[in-house]
């Protein structure tokens, strides 16, 4: 499994592509969705909605459980994936492509997110 360098981790298991104009898109990485299983359902903020860094946005349901999403940044949301919510399968087959969750409007800097090194030393423990 390998994680796309150019990304950034949180320790929640999302990653946050690099800002386009302010914007970043929003994901659960490839171990995430693993872990998960099989998902059937996401529940993606509003578009509109603040979200902070760490905190709550959604969730995934999986054939194995309901997990939390978290933001990794503070912001607003600009955008969320429909392909997603239609098929959430997507989360699991492209989770670095077409299973993105969101794009959000970063305010302020970005917190403690890894490296793809740090990120794949802090799953391997």
């Amino acid at each position: 499994m390998s994680n796309p360098q150019q990304l950034r981790y949180s320790k929640e298991h999302e990653w946050l592509s690099g800002a386009e104009e302010g914007v970043s898109t929003v994901g659960i990485t490839e171990h995430a969705a693993n872990a998960l299983g099989d998902v059937v359902y996401v529940q993606l903020p509003e578009v509109g909605a603040t979200v902070a860094a760490g905190e709550t946005c959604g969730e995934l349901e999986s054939t194995k459980s309901v997990s939390d999403l978290y933001s990794p940044v503070d912001g607003e949301i600009t955008e969320i994936n429909e392909d997603v919510v239609a098929d959430p399968s997507l989360v699991n087959s492209a989770p670095f492509e077409g299973g993105w969750l969101f794009k959000v409007k970063i305010s302020g800097e970005p917190g403690e997110l890894l490296s793809a090194d740090e990120y794949a030393a802090f799953i391997t423990g």
